[in-house]
């Protein structure tokens, strides 16, 4: 028979296991109070930086704020004749000198320049530079020859070039002159329900250039389709454009070029130029559009002048009476400028079902 030789040997082994389960509860609770608080600094963060992150995309940083109430001294352009040292404190201005933006500008177009002096005070000072509107002026108008313009620039513009550049009428040269001109057409009905029309889209096209010849062409294919052959290098018969001759006189524009065949026939053109702003030279305005015939003998050669021919005609004259005089009255709508960085995504480009009807304004 067994028998407990010491009370204690039964009494020390129930407290040693409540004394284990205790310090199990209490490292179980520390733990769990360890975690918590990782568990909640976890989530700070993770709060704070989703905070961050969608302040970065509603708030905008705008340093040029804090340039505000900061008076900044206009700068010389270059080529003054202003001697006093000037410390630039633009970052863009101390790393590119003078010289070198005066040659960039040089180089860039005139409208572009215009662009270029809403940048900062020193490019629009720089911008007015005469030397960048002399050039353009001689460019536009070298028909008339430098002596000429040089007079026209005196007596009539207050001797500047760009007042010159913004007030004489011009031909623009840097892009496409266009008429998008619509008709209605009848259909063909059937079983005599319906009476379905179409709406029939066609352009007429005009470059010209600084030596006095332009080309036209008249088809129903979109805009950046017809820039690719507006030129004197086109080859296949689909692409070839009608070339003459052109002269300016104020704002009115007279061009005449002549159609080949077996009956020669003469296209007149008289157009009125404009500007939806000033300098602008984006509107031309179709006068009249009139064919006459010609005969053979008065037909000048592939580099001949058209104009010569037909000056003192009037509009109802014709040389040929096989051929009469024609005064067209459709397809008369106002040219479009449209410059050659702009063709791909003019709005002359869309389809007639997106735009039945065009006003050029």
């Amino acid at each position: 028979m067994f028998m407990l030789q010491n009370k204690s040997d039964l009494v020390n082994p129930i407290q040693n296991s409540k004394k284990d389960n205790r310090e199990a509860q209490i490292s179980v609770r520390t733990k769990l109070i360890v975690n918590e608080d990782y568990a909640k600094n976890i989530v700070a963060e993770l709060e704070s930086a989703s905070q961050l992150r969608a302040a970065g995309f509603f708030i905008t940083r705008r340093p040029w704020l804090d340039l505000y109430g900061v008076n900044v001294r206009p700068i010389a352009p270059f080529g003054s004749t202003y001697n006093k040292p000037v410390v630039d404190s633009s970052l863009i201005h101390r790393c590119l000198p003078d010289e070198l933006l005066f040659e960039i500008f040089a180089r860039m177009t005139p409208y572009n320049l215009g662009k270029a002096a809403c940048v900062c005070r020193k490019w629009r000072n720089t911008v007015r530079n005469p030397v960048f509107w002399r050039n353009a002026c001689l460019k536009a108008w070298q028909i008339s020859g430098v002596v000429e313009n040089y007079k026209l620039m005196q007596s009539n513009y207050d001797s500047s070039w760009r007042k010159m550049w913004l007030s004489r009428p011009r031909v623009r040269m840097d892009g496409i002159y266009v008429s998008r001109n619509t008709y209605i057409r009848a259909g063909v009905a059937e079983w005599k329900v319906t009476n379905p029309v179409h709406v029939v889209c066609y352009f007429r096209y005009l470059r010209f250039y600084p030596s006095g010849r332009f080309l036209y062409k008249n088809t129903s294919e979109k805009l950046k389709d017809v820039v690719k052959f507006m030129n004197f290098r086109s080859s296949t018969k689909a692409e070839i454009c009608h070339s003459g001759r052109f002269t300016m006189s104020e704002d009115k524009v007279e061009g005449a070029l002549l159609y080949p065949g077996m009956r020669p026939t003469i296209w007149r053109i008289r157009l009125r130029l404009r500007g939806t702003t000033a300098g602008a030279n984006n509107r031309m305005d179709l006068l009249s559009i009139v064919t006459s015939g010609v005969q053979e003998s008065e037909v000048p050669g592939p580099n001949g002048d058209i104009l010569g021919v037909v000056e003192g005609w009037q509009d109802d004259e014709t040389h040929n009476p096989d051929v009469p005089a024609i005064s067209h009255t459709r397809g008369l709508t106002p040219f479009v400028f449209v410059p050659f960085e702009e063709v791909e995504t003019s709005v002359l480009n869309l389809p007639v079902e997106r735009m039945d009807y065009y006003v050029p304004g």
